[in-house]
């Protein structure tokens, strides 16, 4: 009978604790959390190619799927609410979501743009809670900062993990114990197992093994006949073992926001092109205070009229997304790169190495840095009230076009005192 062999799988109920996040149709709910009026709708993403690429929950109880043409899509739902694909967006809000992660536990993979795994193994005693508590603060906290919608797997292995994470979505938290193993792995097909592909399923489909249940009642060194190591991996996860670590890789390092213009006819005026570098630093600012990112580096660049680009790239004292902090580095870039021999046709900014950290250097005057923090909460105030680029650093004028009737407010911005 099974019991008898219940010893192949771990005794204690918690070896190790690591836990699978996985966002709830995360494009959607990126779209809906930033505009909230779509909450309850059918929704769906990838306007711009013509096929579902992402879909609400309701709109997957209409019978929607992804991959479906959008005209039949909306032949199912009338008022279905058909949206282009902001992968930048996306990519800030994953930015963000990894970065609470990163303060429940220090050991977060980043699997995908809306999966990690989570090594919460030794953090009861912190928490004062159980890993099913904690997997429930991880989901809460991502709710309430970020208003998207997660659910959480947790179990003794990565494998388990992601099948955890599964069982009850949307929004479900759930973990399965060392000693319930068994009672999780009867049904799951081989083939629906994190890592198995068509062809290895079709393969342990010969060997008489259907599902995961199948797999680790089979001997070790039988198996090892006809697979390969990453498949003996699997099989020793499923039982309860952990030999696939949680690697901490801070793939947020390649996100970043850029912002560029360029011009229609080629320009060698210092005065014109810093005035525009500038106003490219300010969109990006903006853009990263709209999703709380603070960039850690700067990257600008120059355009010749023959498309050779020069660019640098400068480290930031500390992580920053207000303009006026940022105006010094610029400037040291811009003379590093421009030459006025040259005719240039674009300019741009990249902020890089984007996080929601803004740690103060010790020696830095933080009531400064505060003031100017709430200074530029008042600009984007009035800019949302008011248009764009209402208020906007004094260098700036020259960019703005002249038929604008924008108010040059400019220069008292840049002469508060901080």
């Amino acid at each position: 009978s099974m019991d008898n062999k219940n010893h192949i799988f771990n005794v204690s109920s918690w070896p190790n604790a690591i836990a699978h996040m996985d966002a709830d149709a995360f494009f959607v709910s990126c779209e809906q959390a930033a505009n909230p009026s779509l909450s309850d709708k059918c929704v769906v993403v990838g306007k711009e190619r013509g096929i579902v690429t992402a879909l609400s929950y309701s709109a997957k109880s209409r019978g929607i799927k992804r991959g479906m043409l959008i005209s039949e899509a909306k032949r199912i739902c009338p008022n279905l609410v058909v949206i282009e694909s902001d992968y930048e967006r996306y990519s800030m809000f994953s930015i963000r979501m990894f970065d609470i992660l990163r303060n429940f536990s220090p050991a977060v993979e980043e699997y995908s743009i809306d999966e990690a795994f989570i090594d919460l193994s030794g953090l009861r005693r912190l928490y004062s809670a159980d890993y099913p508590a904690i997997a429930k603060m991880i989901q809460d906290e991502i709710q309430e900062k970020l208003n998207i919608s997660v659910s959480v797997g947790v179990a003794p292995t990565k494998v388990l993990a992601k099948i955890a994470s599964k069982i009850n979505k949307p929004h479900g938290v759930f973990a399965i114990k060392a000693n319930q193993i068994q009672n999780y792995i009867k049904n799951i097909k081989i083939e629906d197992i994190w890592g198995i592909g068509k062809n290895t399923a079709a393969l342990l489909n010969k060997l008489n093994i259907y599902t995961a249940e199948d797999f680790v009642r089979k001997d070790e060194l039988y198996l090892r006949r006809f697979l390969s190591k990453p498949y003996i991996q699997i099989y020793h996860e499923l039982r309860g073992k952990s030999v696939m670590r949680v690697e901490p890789n801070k793939k947020s390092a390649y996100k970043s926001i850029s912002k560029a213009k360029s011009f229609h006819k080629p320009t060698s005026s210092k005065q014109i092109l810093f005035a525009e570098l500038t106003k490219n630093l300010e969109n990006a600012c903006t853009k990263a205070r709209m999703y709380k990112l603070a960039a850690k580096k700067l990257i600008v660049f120059l355009k010749t009229s023959d498309f050779q680009t020069s660019s640098i790239k400068l480290k930031l004292q500390s992580p920053s997304n207000t303009p006026i902090i940022l105006m010094d580095t610029l400037k040291r870039a811009f003379d590093m790169i421009y030459s006025k021999n040259l005719q240039y046709r674009q300019t741009g900014v990249v902020l890089t190495e984007l996080g929601t950290k803004s740690q103060y250097k010790l020696f830095e005057d933080r009531a400064r840095i505060e003031k100017i923090v709430h200074l530029y909460k008042a600009v984007d105030k009035i800019n949302k009230r008011y248009g764009n680029n209402k208020i906007h650093l004094a260098v700036d004028s020259l960019a703005v076009s002249k038929n604008e009737h924008t108010q040059r407010v400019g220069i008292p911005v840049v002469e508060i005192e901080v």
